[in-house]
Formats: structure tokens, C-alpha cells, sequence
């Protein structure tokens, strides 16, 4: 008689704990990601747009123009640094997401977006 293989009822629980552990932390590491992707597309828009050729102030409120429509939480437009490195503006955004998974364990993202090639 030959021996029937698959995974057992007790493999099956762990093989379904271990998935929904990770779809758990997924969901909840996945908003700080969003935001992330979001700062990004927003700077790609404004040198698209050449929203970064203007003063310091009028770079500012185009961020929070876009920052209006997008909804990000994480960063504001006093965040963003602004420098100029050879006749070409640079923003870069800096911060750290703090995401709470089990009880006492929080997970900590940096996250850094730049304009600079």
C-alpha cells in the first residue's frame, strides 16, 4: 500500500498562522509605504511641472498644493530640505515611521526621498 503525502492538519494550521502573520504585518506596514511612494510621485510632479525653479517659499506651497491632494501625514512642507548643488535645485525629505506591531514591538522605516539624480 503506498503511503499518502501532504501536509497534515497540524502543518496546515502553522503553514496558515505564518501567513496570516505576515499579511497582518503587511497591512499595517503598507500606509508608511503609501506615504512614502506619494512624497515621491509628489517631487517627480513638481520638476516635471518646474515647480522647483522658483524661491524656497514658492517650492514650499507647491509641495503643500500637491501635499493637499495626495494626503500625506508624515512629512509637511517646513520638512523638506532645499538646496541648490550646481545652478540645479535639490529637495530631499527625510523621516522615520514608527509602526506598532505586537504589543511592546514596533517597527521603524527611514525613509528618504530626493530630487538629485
Amino acid at each position: 500500500m503506498r503511503r499518502m503525502r501532504g501536509l497534515g492538519l497540524i502543518q496546515l494550521i502553522v503553514v496558515l498562522a505564518v501567513v496570516g502573520f505576515l499579511g497582518v504585518m503587511a497591512a499595517k506596514l503598507m500606509p508608511s509605504y503609501i506615504d512614502y511612494f506619494n512624497v515621491k510621485k509628489m517631487f517627480a510632479g513638481m520638476e516635471q511641472a518646474g515647480e522647483t525653479k522658483g524661491t524656497v517659499r514658492e517650492i514650499r506651497s507647491a509641495f503643500d498644493r500637491r501635499n493637499a491632494i495626495e494626503d500625506v501625514k508624515a512629512i509637511r512642507a517646513e520638512d523638506i530640505e532645499i538646496s541648490k548643488e550646481g545652478g540645479e535645485t535639490i529637495l530631499t525629505a527625510n523621516w522615520t515611521a514608527r509602526v506598532p506591531l505586537v504589543s511592546n514591538i514596533s517597527a521603524c522605516i527611514d525613509f528618504m526621498v530626493t530630487t538629485a539624480k
